[in-house]
């Protein structure tokens, strides 16, 4: 996470860096008056204009900041945060070094120069500088965090998912933890394991591949799982019981969170587990039916533009419904929206439903999702939770990525070892979907007139 710093209104003459808590604007605006050229207070007032959303109004303050002090350390890490908020990752990172150089090295402004270093997909120089970090700081958990995912964006599986388990110390991890003696990928021999869930949804069907794997090491399986994705996981091979997501924890022997299976069953680029198979229940076929008409001269189409709007990241995986509507000049498409959650609200924008079939209302859970999908003929979406629900089934989707996406999709092909029916469509320049669109609609028009031939 990037970190802005400011001066405590006490100490606005003061050189040392603290955090905004406690000031508000207005008390920044006041001291502005008094003050009109301290570089502390407006990098301060920069860092909560941020906060808030305005990206040009905290450049322009921290700018300003830097013409009254070119080298002030807090503004030039400020000014690299909010440029890195608007995907501007070169003139980020410049500022980023230059308040690393000011400051000596400062702790706080070196993670912030390697959050946009890996957001700018400098992966060899981000893991240069965390390594020279860690020998100052070797047990620092945010570090280690980001040398972790900085090895798995580089395909290097073997040595970050050696230290995965440093995200359960992190400040931010708000999971809860089971109690007890955490499995080592040792044979269980009988005895009873808990994978407890942790993360997202799209996390928790990424990694139930590996629960018939711990099952074959001899031993009792009971599953925490989301509500949500309860009938899509029941008869997961390998799970003798399944609790629900925050119930009270049942008897077992060890436990094991589901994103550690991975390390514990040796996992590399050459040995990621096919998707295990998940259920599809009759009767959300039955309601499928109804909804997916299926035609030999259609194109059955489901689209995805955002994922939970509350995932930290969201602003820069998702889009708009708009971007989509292009698809439905290539002949023969038909497009069904998948999306749930406020951004369904689009739709009503269109003016008419007969142009993308709204099918999100239909859902329950990912089970109705999933006969749905087994209707249509491709998927195409922005990275959420149903690509790994796509990808599980073995439908075709084309997933859509932000300039550095999720780790498990690399940084430089358009396949993941992780999802075989899967194609990746990247964004070349940070932000720029207008490229990737026209990238897909050229693909979606090679397929029509591919299947014509058929």
């Amino acid at each position: 996470m990037l970190t802005d710093t400011a001066v405590a209104p006490k100490a606005a003459s003061s050189t040392a860096s603290q955090t905004a808590q406690g000031l508000t604007i207005p008390m920044l605006e006041r001291m502005l008056q008094d003050q009109p050229r301290n570089p502390d207070v407006w990098s301060a007032l920069g860092a909560l204009l941020r906060q808030q959303g305005k990206s040009q109004q905290a450049i322009a303050c921290q700018h300003r900041a830097l013409e009254f002090n070119p080298n002030h350390a807090g503004a030039w890490t400020n000014l690299g945060n909010v440029l890195a908020d608007q995907e501007r990752y070169a003139e980020a990172i410049a500022a980023h070094e230059k308040a690393v150089a000011l400051s000596r090295g400062a702790l706080s402004y070196v993670i912030n120069y390697i959050v946009a270093l890996r957001h700018g997909c400098q992966f060899p120089r981000a893991l240069q500088v965390l390594d020279e970090a860690l020998k100052v700081d070797p047990g620092n958990s945010h570090l280690r965090w980001d040398r972790v995912l900085t090895l798995l964006q580089l395909g290097r599986y073997a040595e970050g998912l050696r230290d995965y388990d440093c995200r359960l110390a992190l400040p931010s991890y708000q999971n809860r933890k089971p109690p007890g003696q955490m499995w080592d990928g040792s044979p269980l021999n009988g005895r009873t394991i808990l994978i407890n869930t942790e993360q997202g949804f799209g996390d928790a069907l990424l990694t139930a591949r590996y629960v018939p794997l711990v099952k074959a090491q001899g031993g009792h399986v009971i599953l925490e799982c989301h509500p949500e994705l309860g009938r899509v996981l029941d008869g997961l091979p390998g799970v003798d019981a399944v609790i629900p997501a925050g119930a009270p924890w049942p008897a077992y022997d060890v436990y094991c969170p589901l994103m550690s299976l991975p390390e514990r069953l040796g996992t590399t680029c050459d040995t990621v587990p096919p998707p295990t198979r998940i259920t599809v229940p009759a009767d959300a076929r039955a309601k499928a039916t109804g909804l997916v008409p299926v035609s030999a001269d259609t194109l059955n189409v489901g689209i995805i533009w955002s994922g939970r709007v509350t995932f930290k990241d969201n602003t820069r995986r998702a889009t708009n419904l708009t971007r989509f509507l292009r698809f439905l000049e290539v002949p023969s498409v038909r497009l069904y929206s998948l999306q749930k959650g406020p951004p369904e609200a689009e739709l009503e924008t269109l003016g008419t439903s007969l142009l993308v079939t709204p099918l999100g209302p239909h859902f329950a859970d990912f089970a109705d999702t999933a006969a749905v999908l087994e209707r249509l003929d491709l998927i195409i979406m922005t990275d959420s939770s149903v690509a790994h629900l796509a990808g599980s089934l073995g439908r075709p989707v084309w997933n859509l990525l932000q300039y550095m996406p999720y780790w498990i999709y690399g940084h430089d092909t358009d396949r993941t070892p992780w999802y075989p029916s899967m194609r990746l469509f990247r964004q070349k320049t940070p932000g720029d979907w207008d490229q990737v669109f026209a990238e897909v609609e050229q693909a979606l028009r090679d397929l029509v007139a591919s299947r014509r031939l058929a």
